[in-house]
């Protein structure tokens, strides 16, 4: 017991320095400042610098601190050199790895690895050419969803899934895209239509084995309710967390070789489509999701600050969490989920944010900032706040979250209303399959 309060004393103050490209750990970061620890943020895009303003303490060089941090956080892609160099010099990294970094980023490869994992996967085909695309489908009519590779990814709106079973929809699509998008996609993925549940599994690593319990989440990805509009990177998600699973032993878990020879730390998803023939993963998300980790917060009692010092360290950690289920809904303005600078100051610029009732349980900070005891709208994507509920079944969980919603007030704010609203039918199809025993 003595041991264990030494633990506890050692990692009580420690020192953490989050990078990253467009502040989206700000809520994390904020969480384990108010548990205590001293904590640095790092932004690297020139738009985004005003985030966290007022919440968390700023650096312009992340590199002049290194010496002065306990544990680094990397909170997005594309660092994963830069984790790898700093865990070789016997720094304590929560972040990605090169190899990780490839799996999320280039779909072909983090389909052939799942493959060589012993996961079973859709039948996808790899194209540089539209035209070849085209003909492919031509020759090969069936359902195919298509899937932009590397720094196209990011464009939500550009993923399309075909309904028609000719291939048509999906002709025609490839066709515009080459005349309006070749220059932007270079690499993209043709892979089989698959009916059935979209889920995710995911679990904290640290470096050595998975964190239990394990999470298991349904994301809303398109803008309006009942899947109609174009892909965000999210506007909501549910979740609960579990023991192990055949869902997690099937995907997840055949994964863990190639983690720990990565030297792999932090969280790790695979999103999937699970029917009653089997279950085949999408894509990866090897890095904290959004909302994904502050919907986490909700569910998880244990201190974060314990939790990334501990598995920055290969150390075992045990998450306590809730029992029963989160829901967390994104509260957007214009121009989310696009790019638009003349709509951001048209309609959101500084805007302010308030609250009916003095009462912040359950919010967490997307892209905002604090002056004089206000908040206000910061960046410019308009991804603004997360809100949070909990409860021992969903609908009690979404009960909560959107009585939570109903107290923020942003002038041109938006959010789907019917998150969690698919658990009934997924749920009772997964169980059905067997797939979380």
């Amino acid at each position: 017991m003595r041991k264990f309060y030494l633990l506890l004393e050692q990692s009580k103050y420690v020192k953490f320095l989050f990078i990253t490209i467009e502040a989206l750990s700000l809520d994390l970061a904020y969480k384990i400042k108010e548990e205590g620890h001293e904590v640095k943020f790092y932004i690297q895009s020139k738009d985004e610098k005003d985030i966290g303003d007022g919440f968390v303490d700023k650096t312009d060089q992340w590199e002049d601190l290194v010496g002065w941090a306990d544990v680094l956080v990397f909170d997005d892609l594309g660092f994963g050199k830069s984790a790898e160099k700093l865990r070789s010099e016997g720094k304590r990294v929560v972040g990605g790895s090169t190899y990780s970094d490839r799996l999320e980023n280039d779909r072909e490869f983090g389909q052939k690895e799942l493959e060589a994992s012993g996961v079973t996967v859709l039948p996808s085909w790899n194209f540089t050419n539209f035209d070849e695309a085209i003909e492919f489908v031509s020759k090969n009519p069936d359902r195919y969803v298509i899937k932009p590779s590397g720094a196209a990814q990011n464009e939500k709106e550009l993923l399309f899934v075909g309904k028609e079973v000719d291939g048509n929809d999906i002709i025609q699509v490839l066709a515009h895209y080459k005349k309006n998008w070749s220059n932007k996609i270079r690499v993209f993925q043709l892979q089989k239509f698959e009916a059935g549940v979209e889920v995710g599994v995911g679990a904290f690593f640290n470096g050595r084995d998975f964190v239990m319990p394990i999470n298991i989440n349904f994301e809303h990805k398109r803008l309006f309710p009942g899947e109609i509009g174009p892909s965000t990177g999210e506007m909501g998600t549910s979740m609960f967390w579990s023991q192990k699973n055949k869902l997690f032993e099937l995907t997840l878990e055949k994964m863990k070789p190639k983690l720990i020879e990565s030297g792999y730390v932090g969280y790790i998803d695979i999103n999937c489509i699970a029917n009653n023939k089997g279950v085949y993963p999408l894509e990866f998300t090897s890095r904290f999701g959004y909302p994904t980790i502050s919907i986490q917060m909700e569910g998880v009692t244990s201190s974060w600050g314990e939790i990334l010092h501990k598995i920055s360290g290969g150390e075992e950690i045990a998450l306590k969490t809730k029992k029963g289920f989160q829901v967390g809904v994104v509260v957007a303005v214009p121009p989310f989920p696009f790019n638009d600078d003349r709509t951001f100051r048209k309609y959101s610029e500084e805007a302010t944010i308030l609250f009916k009732k003095d009462n912040r349980e359950g919010v967490h900070l997307g892209e905002v900032k604090r002056s004089n005891g206000d908040w206000h709208i910061a960046g410019k994507s308009g991804y603004i706040l997360v809100i949070t509920g909990s409860s021992t079944n969903m609908k009690d969980a979404r009960g909560q979250a959107y009585n939570r919603v109903e107290n923020v007030i942003i002038p041109n704010m938006f959010f789907r209303t019917d998150i969690g609203e698919r658990w009934v039918i997924d749920s009772d199809m997964l169980l059905s399959w067997g797939y979380l025993y």
